[in-house]
């Protein structure tokens, strides 16, 4: 018996809206997958690359040796908007609303904004796994209330009762039961899962952040003491 075909027949021999609920269950799964998987190279080289840039800027011997050392490091441009942000915070318009306020708070306005947006790249798809996650159950659970329907109908026919009347049927509703929780559950699980890794590298920039603002916003020489 081959379970492939056995699926295709039944998918085969359902209606207009039992197609429709199994294409988008289909699509529901294939567009999540595609995003779990750029999300897994995404957030790995993210996270290994935060600590590195980090690191290759308190190495460095000035800003702009700070800022080539990041780039080297960065490839994913995680870090380094962090340090264009509060370095470009000098090229802004004088007597103008961002120049507003002591450096301190100059600093903690284009440093958040320049985290936000960091943060909005890192999060991104995580929606659509959302979605998928707690809409695919009930999508699929469309498709075995419509093929249950279907065998009730087969079973109150006139005529003598045949086994064929409802296997059809039934055979859809359950496999519509499994795509969904197919559809859901890697979604429900990578949302998860990327969730700890952003709040964790969100953690790190965070940190960076404030210490580059401490840095900026009271500058001193490499080298000398605090008078």
């Amino acid at each position: 018996m081959n379970p492939g075909g056995s699926l295709l027949q039944t998918l085969a021999q359902a209606d207009a809206l039992g197609r429709a609920v199994a294409l988008l269950l289909l699509a529901m799964s294939v567009s999540s997958w595609v995003v779990i998987l750029w999300k897994v190279w995404l957030l790995r080289r993210a996270a290994h690359g935060v600590g590195l840039a980090t690191a290759a800027f308190w190495q460095a011997a000035d800003l702009d040796d700070a800022q080539r050392r990041v780039q080297g490091f960065d490839p994913q441009g995680i870090v380094l908007p962090l340090l264009l942000a509060a370095r470009g915070l000098d090229e802004a318009l004088p007597h103008t609303l961002a120049v507003a306020g002591d450096r301190a708070q100059q600093l903690t306005r284009v440093l958040r904004d320049a985290l936000h947006h960091v943060l909005q790249r890192l999060q991104y798809g995580q929606v659509l796994l959302a979605t998928v996650g707690s809409t695919a159950p009930f999508v699929g659970l469309l498709g075995t209330v419509w093929g249950v329907y279907h065998a009730l109908i087969g079973i109150g026919a006139d005529g003598p009762f045949r086994i064929e009347q409802v296997s059809g049927p039934v055979g859809e509703a359950l496999v519509m039961t499994a795509a969904g929780l197919a559809a859901a559950i890697p979604a429900v699980l990578a949302y998860n899962i990327f969730g700890r890794r952003i709040a964790a590298i969100e953690a790190d920039l965070e940190g960076f952040a404030r210490d580059l603002r401490e840095l900026l916003a009271h500058p001193q020489r490499p080298g000398r003491a605090a008078p």
